[in-house]
């Protein structure tokens, strides 16, 4: 049992919301250990390397700098001299079959005349619907993001501005509001997708994210969201924290009504006053955790709440460059509503799909060799409780029909051009990653799972646990779960002792 004199934290898992924690954790004076089942850093940010080709395996679009910053700060360090992040302009561009296109950006200017050639009256609409999500950026984002919400009298605190807010209508609802063009309505609801969100269910509180992306841009980090995961274990370790990687987690050690530790698959025991999970919260309580009473019937309950969608990737290189592409790019299918109702509601493996088309060499060619283009397109395809699709078939017949369409209609010579190819489907989710479901985003973000009805930062029962990451307040996302490690990280220095930065 670790010595009472001298708190010492373990974080289980190293996503950026573990990182984000460690760091905190580690600059206030509390030795932190970081433990990582994979053979690399990152969580879901995972790194793959072929052929000369760097892929990002997960989070791509880094928005809200500043909580990155903070956490170099706490060192008397600067963000800028350790990672370089590269403007991405437009931040998007977006595709519909009809040929239509939109580059989405923080340029008014260009937003106004784009959305004028497509239909002159949302012009107005537009600039109203800002002004609503303005509004909702400063009670959600700027008051609420790093706080807890540990009691009900803390959301109900909340409640009045909530409901002011119309946050118990949906984005899609308060796009719908103010825009009228199908296209238009499109392009201003489907941001509650990147946090797993179907936007004909999720709070209109993730309007937020307009606001958010409009006040600090949309970045890339130079040599890939890899090289931002490396920087900041290297910030952790320059603290002195201790990162230990293909560690896997199979227990957390309780004794005397309160946790004591963790425990590797391989036996050895990592002492303890406090531990935090990164990990996936049903996996967290159910797994490491179900030999507690706790344990057990915390499962049960989350096992019953809604679960966000799971996603389809494919990492592909290609031997030539692509120039009319964006480095983020969405290509919506002829469905919208209705696909969404196939992936979250129905369960289904709809015949048509809309896409997310990553190709960060727009913005950074050294990570794929000279001429050519390294990309990942993502699907958003219902997770494994939904329905019954069996992906070790099914999967290799799905990534030919998306490279198919992409072939058909935005990326010509696509298969003579192939170079490397590898998929990952939900069950990678689900093996790979522990992940519920194999969901890619934990808990779906709907009113009643969010702020207090998500899980807590720190359980309420069983002193010495805490959570952080997208299962937890305020959500996913990278300004989510770093927002939660700060949200964390004051809790646990509080019950700690540790030095308030």
């Amino acid at each position: 049992m670790a010595s009472a004199s001298i708190p010492r934290a373990v974080v289980i898992g190293s996503g950026f919301g573990g990182l984000a924690l460690a760091i905190r954790l580690q600059a206030s004076g509390i030795p932190t250990t970081l433990l990582e089942q994979r053979d690399k850093p990152g969580g879901r940010a995972y790194v793959y390397q072929d052929a000369g080709f760097t892929f990002d395996a997960g989070p791509t679009v880094i928005t809200a700098p500043g909580c990155l910053e903070e956490l170099y700060a706490l060192a008397g360090e600067r963000l800028a001299d350790h990672v370089d992040l590269l403007p991405v302009m437009p931040f998007y561009r977006l595709f519909w079959e009809d040929g239509q296109t939109f580059d989405y950006s923080n340029d008014m200017d260009a937003i106004v005349r784009q959305i004028g050639a497509m239909n002159p009256a949302d012009v107005d609409g537009y600039r109203r619907f800002l002004a609503y999500a303005e509004q909702v950026f400063d009670e959600g984002y700027t008051k609420l993001a790093h706080v807890p919400f540990l009691d009900i009298w803390s959301m109900v605190k909340a409640a009045p501005q909530l409901v002011r807010l119309e946050a118990y209508r949906t984005v899609y609802d308060i796009v719908a509001r103010y825009i009228q063009h199908p296209h238009l309505r499109e392009t201003f609801s489907f941001h509650s997708l990147l946090v797993g969100g179907n936007p004909f269910a999720t709070s209109s509180i993730y309007t937020l994210i307009h606001v958010l992306e409009r006040t600090w841009g949309v970045t890339f980090p130079r040599g890939g969201t890899g090289a931002l995961v490396r920087a900041l274990v290297a910030l952790f370790e320059r603290l002195g924290g201790t990162l230990r990687l293909s560690t896997p987690v199979d227990r957390i050690l309780v004794e005397g009504g309160r946790v004591t530790g963790v425990r590797a698959a391989g036996g050895e025991v990592f002492p303890a006053t406090a531990v935090a999970s990164n990990a996936d919260v049903v996996h967290t309580y159910k797994h490491l955790l179900g030999h507690e009473p706790r344990g057990a019937s915390v499962a049960a309950s989350l096992e019953r709440k809604r679960f966000s969608m799971s996603l389809f990737l494919i990492y592909f290189g290609t031997k030539r460059r692509h120039p009319h592409l964006a480095h983020h790019n969405v290509i919506f299918g002829p469905r919208y509503r209705e696909l969404l109702g196939d992936i979250f509601d129905r369960g289904t493996l709809a015949d048509d799909f809309s896409l997310y088309l990553h190709a960060p060499t727009v913005s950074d060619p050294t990570l794929a060799p000279d001429g050519c283009e390294a990309f990942y397109v993502l699907s958003p395809v219902p997770h494994l409780g939904k329905g019954a699709i069996d992906w070790t078939t099914e999967g290799p017949r799905y990534a030919d029909r998306i490279l198919d369409y992409l072939e058909a209609r935005y990326i010509p010579h696509l298969r003579e051009d192939l170079v490397t190819q590898r998929i990952f489907t939900p069950l990678d989710f689900q093996h790979e990653l522990n992940a519920h479901h194999g969901s890619a985003f934990s808990l779906e973000p709907v009113l009643t799972q969010s702020a207090w009805f998500r899980v807590h930062n720190r359980d309420d029962r069983l002193p010495g646990l805490y959570f952080v990451g997208a299962g937890t307040h305020p959500g996913a996302g990278v300004p989510g779960v770093v927002n939660s490690a700060k949200a964390t990280a004051g809790l646990m220095i509080e019950d700690l002792g540790g030095r308030r930065a």
